[in-house]
């Protein structure tokens, strides 16, 4: 990314970067908070990022917990669920988890309430590096897992959502610099 990001990223007053970095972890807008409060201006824009992923090292864990809740149920049916945003939405299509036939609709609606009946959040994926057999697969895979390694797996997911968020962020600023 050229410098003059850098410089759009750093002349913005906080409540202008959480507009725009703010959605980078769902509904945690708060992560960006706490990276612009203990790092601006940044050094570099990658380090925007890389003070985000720092923040959720350093979180308690219910802070980790309650980042994990904050994403939505998969393959929901369009319509239900009011408080799904434009990126879940997006990146869900994007494995055709919108699209799903009645049967994997059944099928995914079971794990998924077994999933969270185990671990008493929803199940995270990176949906956009997966397809909905490859999700389904890692659902029933992962429902082995103990709740502390299901944890750090799902953090795992979430980085990875943060990552191509974030570099989708960057590539928007750079297309209007």
């Amino acid at each position: 990314m050229s410098a003059c990001v850098l410089e759009r990223i750093n002349a913005m007053d906080r409540a202008s970067f959480l507009s725009v970095f703010g959605a980078l972890y769902e509904h945690s807008p708060w992560i960006a908070g706490k990276a612009w409060d203990i790092s601006h201006p940044f050094a570099f824009s990658a380090s925007v990022y890389e003070e985000m992923k720092a923040v959720i090292a350093v979180a308690t864990e219910e802070q980790k917990l309650r980042l994990v809740k904050e994403h939505p149920e998969l393959a929901r049916r369009a319509g239900v669920d009011p408080d799904l945003t434009k990126a879940s939405r997006s990146e869900q299509a994007s494995a055709g988890l919108d699209r799903l036939t009645p049967d994997e609709y059944v099928h995914f609606k079971a794990v998924n309430e077994a999933y969270a009946e185990r671990f008493g959040m929803p199940f995270v994926i990176c949906v956009r590096l997966s397809d909905k057999q490859h999700i389904m697969s890692e659902m029933e895979r992962r429902l082995t897992h103990s709740p502390q390694e299901e944890l750090a797996t799902a953090l795992g997911e979430i980085d990875k959502i943060a990552a191509l968020r974030f570099s989708d962020v960057l590539e928007q600023l750079e297309k209007s610099s």
